[in-house]
C-alpha cells in the first residue's frame, strides 16, 4: 500500500467494506485512486474476481482488481506501513465501538477519519478514541444492493456529502473534486448537522420497510405505509423546529412538505412524487437486511435518536416510540429463533394511532 509518507500520493482505506463501503471502494479504485478495502473474508471472496458497479441511471464501471485486506490481516502489519491519508469507516452504527479499536493500526498522526454512519452521534466514539485526528462526518443518501455476487448497484438518487473542517478547509474540497463522478456524485458542506437531520428524516422509512418486508418502491406505492412514514416525519419536524434547525432540501420535495406529499392519494402521489419512485424495484433498506439476517438494527441511532432528543425539548413522539418497540420485538424474536410475519400498512397505521 502507498502511504501518506509518499509525497503527492494520497491513500484511502475503506474499513468495513460491505455494500456501501464496497461501492465506495470500487468507485475510488475505478478512478485510479490508491484504495484498500478492509472487509470480512466472505466479502473478500466475493470481490476476488473484481467488481461490477452500476446505478439506476445506467452508469456502469468494471473494476478488474481490488486491493483487499481482511480483519485478520491488520494485526500482522506494522503501523507505519499501513497508515493512510483518508480512513473511511463504513460499518453500521452498531459496530462503531468495535471499529474504533480495530482501526488503530491504520490511523497515523495525519490520517483524516471519515464516518459514514446513518443517524446521529456515532462519530463521537471515534472522536473520543482519536482526539488528535480530524474526524469528519459523511452523509450517504443512496441505497446499494447486491443483485449477484461481485455486482454492486446504487439503486437510488443522492449526493454523498463530506463535512468540511476549519482545519482542512482546502483538503476536503480537493478530495471532493478528485472523487466526484456520475456513478457516485460527491460534494462537501459546512452544515453537516442540519444535513444529517434531513437524511434522518428520509431514513425514517427504513424501519417501516423492515416491518413491511417488501421492496421500498412497493412500500411507497401503498398509501397506508406512506401515512405511517409521514407521521414519523412530522414528529421529527416538530423536534427540529424546537431545536431551530432548518432542514436542507435533499430530494425534489422540500423537507417540510415531504409528509404532505406522502399523504396524497395514490394517483396524485404517483404524479407528484415520480422522482421519489424512480428507484430500483428490488431495493430494500439496510434495516430490512439486518432483520432478515438476524442482526441488531440501527433503530436506536435513527428513530431512537429522535425520541431521546424529543424528551429534552418536550415533544411527543408516540409514532416513533411505537415503531422502535415493534422493531425490538422482531429483534428479540430473532434471538429466540422465532418466526415473524410482515405487518401490513393498515395494521401499522392502527398501531401508531393507538397513542
Amino acid at each position: 500500500m502507498t502511504t501518506n509518507n509518499s509525497p503527492g500520493i494520497q491513500s484511502h482505506i475503506i474499513f468495513g467494506a460491505g455494500l456501501i463501503g464496497g461501492f465506495l471502494g470500487g468507485v475510488l479504485t475505478s478512478l485510479h485512486i490508491n484504495t484498500t478495502l478492509v472487509c470480512r473474508p466472505s466479502v473478500k471472496q466475493k470481490l476476488s474476481n473484481g467488481l461490477k458497479l452500476t446505478d439506476y441511471s445506467g452508469n456502469k464501471k468494471e473494476v478488474k482488481t481490488l486491493r483487499i485486506l481482511t480483519q485478520d490481516d491488520i494485526p500482522k502489519i506494522s503501523n507505519e506501513e499501513h497508515f493512510c491519508d483518508f480512513l473511511w469507516i463504513t460499518v453500521k452504527c452498531t459496530g462503531i465501538d468495535q471499529a474504533s479499536k480495530d482501526i488503530s493500526p491504520l490511523v497515523g498522526p495525519n490520517t483524516t477519519i471519515l464516518c459514514c454512519q446513518n443517524g446521529l452521534g456515532s462519530e463521537k466514539v471515534i472522536q473520543q478514541e482519536y482526539p488528535n485526528n480530524i474526524v469528519l462526518r459523511v452523509m450517504v443518501p443512496f441505497n446499494v444492493a447486491e443483485p449477484v455476487s461481485g455486482h454492486l448497484h446504487r439503486g437510488s438518487e443522492g449526493t454523498l456529502s463530506i463535512e468540511i473542517s476549519e482545519l482542512q478547509s482546502t483538503l476536503i474540497p480537493s478530495l471532493v473534486k478528485s472523487i466526484n463522478s456520475p456513478l457516485m456524485p460527491v460534494t462537501c458542506t459546512t452544515e453537516m448537522q442540519s444535513l444529517l437531520w434531513a437524511k434522518l428524516q428520509l431514513n425514517l422509512g427504513n424501519s417501516v420497510n423492515a416491518l413491511a418486508d417488501i421492496p421500498v418502491k412497493t412500500m411507497l406505492e401503498q398509501r397506508e405505509y406512506r401515512l405511517v412514514i409521514a407521521a414519523l416525519m412530522n414528529e421529527l419536524l416538530l423536534v427540529t423546529k424546537a431545536l431551530h434547525i432548518k432542514l436542507p432540501k435533499l430530494t425534489a420535495v422540500p423537507a417540510k412538505y415531504l409528509p404532505v406529499v406522502l399523504r396524497l392519494p395514490n394517483l396524485l402521489f404517483t404524479i407528484v412524487a415520480n422522482k421519489m419512485l424512480a428507484i430500483d424495484p428490488t431495493v430494500r433498506t439496510s434495516m430490512w437486511w439486518d432483520l432478515s439476517q438476524g442482526k441488531t438494527t440501527e433503530i436506536e441511532y435513527l428513530n431512537g435518536a429522535i425520541v431521546n432528543i424529543a424528551k429534552e425539548v418536550k415533544v411527543n413522539c408516540y409514532a416513533n416510540e411505537k415503531i422502535i418497540s415493534l422493531i425490538k420485538q422482531i429483534e428479540q424474536a430473532n434471538e429466540q429463533k422465532g418466526s415473524r410475519k410482515a405487518i401490513s400498512g393498515k395494521e401499522l397505521l392502527l398501531e401508531i394511532k393507538k397513542g
